[in-house]
């Protein structure tokens, strides 16, 4: 008897075995390589194991010869083989690096995989896997803007300050208007979604006006008061004031946190507020709008009702905007502000040292 057919087995590894043949969720590979050690110790031959198993008999030889070594354990278990690829010099990787670092080609704005895969010679997933590794993104860029205002981390203290520990007997809210909100009808009807493919709507639109929407989030209740308007001039804005003043709860100081837009600097604006002495403007650092929380709700605003939605007239849409507000007062939910301000300003010096040392 040839040394890899004496195999005697345990009861824990027939029992093991026999348990990976009966599993109908176990892979097909490890099955008939089970198959193979149980024939071989009951003492079939080889050609009764071929028949059995539909093996060859070296493929029998092979898991034969590897449980005589390595036991049940080296069955579960493939062997890697080399690749028939030759692995990329590292020198290519480099230099596939620096081309990326370097800026785009001269015809095109940034590195594309088949752009960089013909200019060095290599296969584009060879180029993907680099990139990957180097934690390049030569298709994606974020957009940002750093504020020069000179009392950035003053004014960033202040309304973080509102957020975080608002005043006794007082109501702060964010105020801003989103602009130029277009009511856009498709040229003909979209089609639904079903199984296997995504809801449809025409790449082309027929405009049907636009409104403007101003809006004051409490911090506090997370409740928005908002007003469409045609313009967004200062009249509307003290227009909106107004508004605020009506429903605002009487003797309470409001404090309102605005952008620095031409429209609430207005004089106009100014004398109203030396009329109303209970409101007090808390104005965001320049380039730096995104301390506004209202913004949030405009992101939610337009994600979730305006991108996608089709609007036959200007009613439909000033209909739809309402009807969002009121979902969203019916559950409000606080403003909570979460980021160190320390760590805002330390970020926006470091962004300012490494635009002073690049230009």
């Amino acid at each position: 008897m040839h040394k890899r057919t004496n195999i005697q087995l345990s009861r824990a590894d027939r029992s093991k075995l026999k348990a990976v043949v009966a599993n109908r969720n176990s892979p097909q590979k490890h099955v008939w390589r089970a198959k193979i050690v149980l024939l071989t110790a009951d003492g079939r031959g080889t050609a009764e194991i071929m028949q059995a198993t539909g093996k060859a008999k070296t493929v029998i030889w092979r898991w034969q010869e590897r449980f005589r070594d390595e036991g049940a354990a080296g069955l579960w278990r493939d062997k890697t083989r080399r690749s028939r690829i030759p692995p990329l010099n590292p020198e290519v990787a480099k230099r596939v690096v620096a081309l990326t670092l370097a800026g785009p080609p001269p015809a095109a704005s940034h590195w594309t995989g088949s752009a960089m895969a013909k200019a060095v010679g290599i296969s584009v997933s060879s180029v993907q896997r680099i990139w990957r590794a180097h934690g390049l993104q030569p298709h994606r860029v974020r957009q940002f803007k750093l504020s020069n205002d000179p009392q950035f981390a003053a004014k960033l203290h202040e309304i973080v300050g509102l957020y975080i520990d608002p005043p006794d007997h007082a109501i702060v809210l964010s105020v801003d208007e989103k602009s130029q909100i277009q009511a856009l009808d498709r040229t003909q009807p979209g089609l639904p979604m079903k199984k296997g493919r995504a809801g449809t709507m025409t790449h082309d639109y027929e405009r049907h006006g636009v409104t403007t929407l101003f809006a004051a989030l409490d911090v506090l209740e997370g409740k928005v008061i908002g007003q469409c308007m045609k313009r967004h001039r200062h009249q509307e804005f003290i227009r909106f004031l107004n508004v605020i003043e009506a429903r605002a709860p009487k003797k309470k100081t409001i404090h309102i946190i605005v952008d620095n837009y031409a429209t609430h600097k207005h004089p106009d604006v100014m004398l109203w507020l030396e009329k109303h002495r209970r409101f007090v403007f808390h104005f965001t650092p320049t380039s730096a709008s995104w301390l506004n929380a209202i913004e949030g709700f405009f992101a939610r605003l337009t994600n979730k009702r305006l991108k996608r939605g089709v609007f036959r007239s200007l009613r439909e849409l000033k209909d739809a905007i309402h009807r969002f507000l009121d979902d969203t007062n019916a559950n409000p939910k606080p403003f909570t502000w979460t980021k160190d301000p320390n760590k805002i300003i330390a970020a926006v010096k470091r962004g300012h040292q490494v635009l002073d040392s690049i230009h």
